[in-house]
């Protein structure tokens, strides 16, 4: 298979991801996907149940520049900032797709018809512009089934609270340790507990946890290389699998406590665990691995268009994958760290590479849509 039009025609896989309680969302999106009816294709076949982005999905559809010259022209004619400019672009293509996920957000009450955008990742370390931000990225896109991602950095942490006691859905972005992902739940229960004490709505409150996956493999299996020894290699392409497996032990034991089973009452929703960065990096993995090993009821698998071709495709679902192997997940991250790799270490490090690229993605954005308008008149 080579399209994604291809792919939805075959969907096997994904509805048994779909009947083993994993909601299949796409990671990517742009303003061709939009109008060619591509994104309402994937939606109507009931594969696809929800869409996430990112600074460097922006990059990619808008720095390309189809399907946005119009826009841009009427932009530059009022002779908007280049800042305003991407706002605008932005929050229009998450806007549309809402639209477009709409049914599914009102037959699923709220749990699915999803579409995240995220906040400027130049302000991943200030709670307070954080704060602002997500406010008006969700009063811009002005939909009921918007998700504003805020990363997982500390000073995210009593951002995600604040903006989650606000009454507005968050999608959590950037977890790559077991620490930080139970800070992240610590973090969205305070917020439903604002909220309650604010007497909102805790039913219309959602939350994702995006736990990325395959940068884990990368970077443990680059320094497994480098030790070379068979019993090194042997651990290749496991972590990754062992800490989501254990992440989502930690999400069970949260949404069964004292303090989860209080907010129950007000029909509080779970943060459901995003699998996230589910491409695989290494060429001789399985390319449906992240999916194919990461099944459990109540999780999310955002997958890159490939990942979600090659799963239609080829998927091997099979059922649960997760919850019978938490001793020997641990096992595996005990045994890579036996040959002195840092776990954490290695999750500080992914976590700090991916908020600069993220920052470097959206420069390079301004920077092309700075070239944009100037190319039309306008000096951004």
């Amino acid at each position: 298979m080579s399209t994604v039009t291809e792919a939805i025609a075959t969907p096997g896989a994904l509805k048994r991801l779909a009947d083993e309680g994993v909601s299949v969302w796409l990671d990517d999106l742009s303003r061709k996907r939009i109008t060619s009816g591509s994104l309402a294709a994937l939606v109507e076949n009931g594969g696809v149940v929800g869409v996430t982005t990112n600074p460097s999905i922006f990059q990619a559809a808008i720095g390309s520049g189809e399907g946005y010259d119009a826009e841009l022209a009427d932009l530059a004619v009022r002779g908007v900032t280049v800042d305003e400019a991407v706002r605008m672009m932005t929050t229009a293509d998450v806007r549309a797709a809402c639209d477009i996920l709409r049914p599914v957000y009102d037959a699923s009450e709220g749990r699915d018809g999803r579409v995240s955008i995220e906040v400027d990742p130049r302000l991943a370390h200030d709670t307070v512009a954080t704060v602002a931000e997500a406010k008006q990225l969700n009063w811009l896109v002005d939909r009921p089934n918007v998700m504003i991602k805020i990363p997982a950095t500390k000073a995210g942490l009593p951002a995600i609270t604040e903006v989650i006691g606000l009454g507005i859905s968050v999608n959590v972005t950037l977890i790559f340790s077991l620490e930080r992902y139970r800070e992240v739940m610590d973090a969205y229960l305070a917020g439903l507990e604002k909220a309650k004490e604010r007497g909102l709505d805790l039913s219309v409150i959602h939350s994702v946890a995006s736990f990325f996956v395959s940068r884990v493999d990368s970077e443990i299996d680059k320094r497994l290389t480098a030790i070379g020894t068979d019993e090194a290699l042997a651990l290749k392409g496991r972590a990754a699998l062992a800490n989501a497996r254990l992440a989502y032990e930690a999400y069970e034991e949260v949404f069964s406590s004292d303090r989860w089973l209080a907010l129950v009452g007000g029909n509080a929703n779970k943060q459901r665990p995003l699998w996230a960065s589910t491409g695989v990096k290494d060429p001789s993995y399985k390319d449906t691995l992240y999916v194919d090993e990461l099944v459990a009821p109540g999780t999310v698998n955002t997958m890159p268009e490939a990942t979600l071709i090659a799963t239609a495709d080829h998927g091997e679902i099979t059922g649960d994958t997760i919850t019978g192997g938490y001793e020997q997940a641990r096992a595996d991250l005990a045994a890579v760290e036996g040959f002195g790799i840092s776990y954490d270490e290695v999750v500080q490090q992914l976590e700090d590479e991916a908020v600069a690229k993220f920052e470097a993605a959206w420069i390079e954005l301004l920077g092309a849509v700075t070239e944009s308008l100037k190319s039309k008149g306008v000096d951004a």
